[in-house]
């Protein structure tokens, strides 16, 4: 990465305060852009969710992985639960998004609840085995229908169907054809193994699924420095993780140090995350220590309070910045955690040297994250997410301490306990937003002329702006 002019910061620098400028490109299509990454982790795009209990869960994890991307399992879930998550999501299918099953006599009530589990805003009702679809019911069929009514009543069992093997096209042409926007995916006996939609048909044309060296969709799980760390380190290994990230706020610590001789102890043969740190030294000692890759960030998340309560942290950009570089020279990578808001911002982590973009908040108001779907006084419906370090994550933590530890414990927080993330009724999925950033990043690189992401962070050519600047960038969504 260059900055416009030669210059030389006088200060440190958020996303905000940048911008790309454009560079000769020969590039004629966007798709011509390979956002495959190389850092170890197998992602084909560069976006991993992060370690929230808010926002990173199964169905987050597979339907990320599904699109080339990967999600990190908290540390704060008991181990037998995060294996079993990992063990659902390896047994997803790569192209077909999972299917909502309900039984005919299940209540119009239960099946509403579960339709909101995934987004393609459909349940299957299956027979009596489990395995065949009988018909489908979608958000309208259950809309002002007696919550007590039956699934059998309301469905739509003039069933569509689609044969697993066909090809993006074909099946959206079937589905086109048939004017469903999904359709139950089916083997040669009948027996239901997905459903796929016109734009998860679309996608699968456009993404490459994140996929282990058996073809299984990929999954983090995280870790954290105290207790036992070589036990949870070799519990999730044989769980199935295809990457561990060692996870404290505080990342340059000895005990970090510790923590990642003792992952290393149990001989992972996949890649090693630790952080968060936000300066060269902390990322040399990390990767010294056995990391493959330095989370980096203290600060700029939307639900992290430690700036302002702590005064500690760095502004993002010029952190992923020099920790990169620091990075490079060892042959690592950097993984830039937090601050991320826009399209923009993941595009300019990138040219700033980060492999992978973690994001926490923005994709907790989504219908895969975990959370329970609410509805505020206007009728808007919103997940709540919180932070790592806030009240409601340690007293989760600290479940199993005395009154008088958690007590103690929750006098330190730092963090927002809870915020009210709004669903998008245009864009309600994470696969929508991933779109939309992708699109942004593949421009991004079409501008700077590279077709691939190291050529992205090399070619950038980045200036300075003022607020006023910024803000001439902005859309003006109704007249001045």
């Amino acid at each position: 990465m260059r900055f416009l002019g030669g210059l030389t910061p006088m200060h440190d620098l958020t996303y905000d305060d940048v911008f790309m400028a454009p560079s000769r490109s020969a590039i004629s299509s966007r798709l011509d852009v390979d956002l495959s990454t190389v850092d170890g982790t197998g992602t084909t795009i560069p976006l991993v969710v992060a370690n929230m209990t808010a926002v990173s869960g199964r169905r987050m994890a597979e339907t990320v992985a599904r699109r080339g991307g990967m999600a990190v399992i908290p540390q704060d879930i008991p181990i037998d639960v995060v294996a079993q998550a990992i063990a659902d999501v390896k047994a997803s299918h790569l192209v077909h998004d999972t299917a909502v099953t309900v039984q005919a006599h299940d209540t119009v009530g239960s099946v509403a609840a579960l339709i909101a589990k995934r987004a393609h805003g459909a349940a299957i009702v299956v027979d009596e085995s489990g395995r065949r679809p009988l018909g489908v019911v979608s958000e309208s069929d259950v809309t002002g229908v007696d919550r007590f009514a039956q699934a059998e009543d309301v469905m739509t069992s003039d069933l569509v169907t689609i044969g697993d093997g066909l090809s993006p096209q074909e099946a959206f042409d079937r589905l086109s054809e048939a004017r469903h926007h999904l359709a139950p995916v089916v083997d040669h006996d009948g027996n239901l193994l997905g459903v796929l939609t016109r734009a998860g048909a679309l996608r699968s044309g456009l993404y490459t699924p994140a996929i282990d060296a058996d073809g299984r969709l990929r999954i983090a799980a995280a870790i954290g420095i105290n207790g036992d760390v070589a036990a949870k380190a070799r519990a999730l290994l044989e769980a199935g993780a295809d990457c561990l990230v060692v996870d404290t706020a505080h990342g340059h610590q000895e005990k970090m140090i510790e923590a990642l001789g003792a992952v290393r102890s149990v001989d992972p043969q996949v890649p090693v995350v630790a952080g968060n740190v936000v300066t060269a030294q902390g990322t040399i000692d990390l990767i010294d220590a056995g990391a493959d890759i330095v989370k980096v960030g203290v600060g700029p998340g939307a639900m992290c309070t430690t700036r302002m309560m702590t005064a500690v942290g760095r502004p993002q950009f010029s952190a992923v910045l020099e920790c990169a570089d620091a990075a490079r020279e060892r042959g690592r990578h950097v993984w830039a955690d937090g601050g991320v808001r826009h399209p923009r911002d993941v595009a300019l982590a990138v040219a700033a040297g980060a492999s992978n973009v973690m994001i926490g908040s923005w994709f907790a108001g989504t219908l895969e994250s975990p959370g329970d779907l609410y509805t505020d006084s206007s009728g808007r419906l919103y997940k709540e997410s919180f932070g790592m370090a806030s009240s409601r994550a340690v007293r989760n933590r600290t479940a199993s301490d005395s009154a008088y530890d958690r007590a103690r414990k929750a006098m330190f927080e730092e963090g927002i306990s809870s915020a009210r993330m709004y669903i998008d009724p245009d864009k309600p999925s994470v696969e929508d937003l991933i779109d939309t950033i992708i699109a942004g990043l593949r421009s991004s690189c079409t501008y700077a002329g590279a077709t691939s992401l190291e050529e992205f962070t090399a070619r950038a050519l980045v200036g300075i702006q003022s607020t006023a600047g910024y803000a001439e960038g902005r859309p003006l969504h109704t007249s001045w």
